[in-house]
């Protein structure tokens, strides 16, 4: 990390950490703690879908896996759901090996279609198998945390660590096999690269990150049901286009479009109803025509050029 990075760094979680002193409103804070969840999420699937060019649209499994981790602790033997931040992760990690096993036997578009079903059986079966979950009358608990600052510092604890293990695997030697394989997987299995191991490598700690956020997600909320955590729509497609706003393969990016989507989200819902939905169909097409990399891949991208430019400058003279 370069001593501008650094000093960025360390700007961005000072200003997180004094975020609450500032805006105290609970409604205001509610937004903040869902940025930071989704924050989580997408910088969890950025790490499989991004790094490792393996488009994922069955996330859903692992953030439901790791809220009903949670829920279920409460539902069935009185155990406080906080316990759920550590079963959950685990939980949603273990469920991940089978899948991975399974789904990276297929490239493209099939994997993507393979995490898809993977995700819609899940919460079929936690709509069915009522004396475990409750089936589709969800699971309540009562909350043993009521400040919405609590919340917000657990949040961000999560989000930190998050983000410290995604930079360490990416800037590590395993990251560089997985951008290897996002480029060209053919290229790397010929060099002698474990391509399926690598791949499960990156899935692990993107499924383990996953639950984490479903678990905050149980505790926060204190109410989920399998259409909730399960959803296809706002969790699998929702992360996506996350990261899709923020940039894919960036750092922050992730976090950035967090932001960005879940403000945009509220603002649209409030003024514009349900035609928010086509506000953000056409979001997604400027996106995809204008901002591909998006904006904190853009940004990168410029200050490269602006760089370059410089440096030719200096040369020339």
């Amino acid at each position: 990390m370069t001593k501008r990075n650094l000093l960025m760094t360390i700007a961005f979680i000072l200003v997180a950490v004094l975020i609450p002193v500032f805006i105290k409103a609970p409604y205001q804070m509610h937004i903040l703690i869902l940025v930071i969840i989704w924050a989580i999420i997408g910088t969890s699937w950025n790490l499989l879908g991004g790094y490792a060019g393996q488009v994922s649209f069955g996330h859903a499994a692992f953030f439901g896996v790791g809220a009903y981790a949670a829920g279920l602790l409460t539902f069935h033997y009185g155990i406080s759901p906080w316990w759920g931040m550590l079963l959950g992760p685990v939980a949603a990690a273990v469920v991940s090996l089978p899948i991975g096993v399974i789904c990276f036997r297929l490239r493209g578009p099939y994997f993507a279609l393979a995490m898809l079903a993977l995700g819609e059986i899940f919460r079929i079966v936690f709509l069915n198998i009522e004396a475990v979950t409750n089936g589709a009358k969800g699971i309540l608990i009562m909350p043993e945390i009521t400040s919405k600052m609590i919340y917000y510092y657990i949040a961000l604890g999560a989000l930190g660590l998050t983000l410290a293990v995604t930079y360490l695997i990416v800037n590590s030697k395993i990251g560089y096999y997985l951008v290897s394989i996002r480029e060209d997987q053919d290229a790397a299995t010929s060099l002698g690269i474990p391509t399926t191991l690598y791949k499960n490598l990156a899935l692990i700690p993107s499924a383990f990150f996953t639950g984490l956020a479903g678990a905050f997600y149980t505790n926060y909320v204190a109410f989920i049901d399998p259409n909730i955590v399960f959803n296809l729509t706002n969790v699998s497609v929702m992360v996506i286009l996350v990261v899709m706003l923020g940039g894919v393969a960036t750092t922050w990016g992730p976090t950035v479009g967090a932001g960005i989507y879940i403000l945009l989200g509220e603002v649209f819902r409030t003024t514009l109803g349900s035609a928010n939905v086509l506000i953000f169909g056409v979001l997604v097409c400027v996106i995809i025509l204008f901002v591909p990399n998006g904006i904190v891949g853009e940004l990168s991208m410029l200050k490269q050029l602006v760089s370059r430019r410089k440096a030719s400058v200096s040369g020339g003279i």
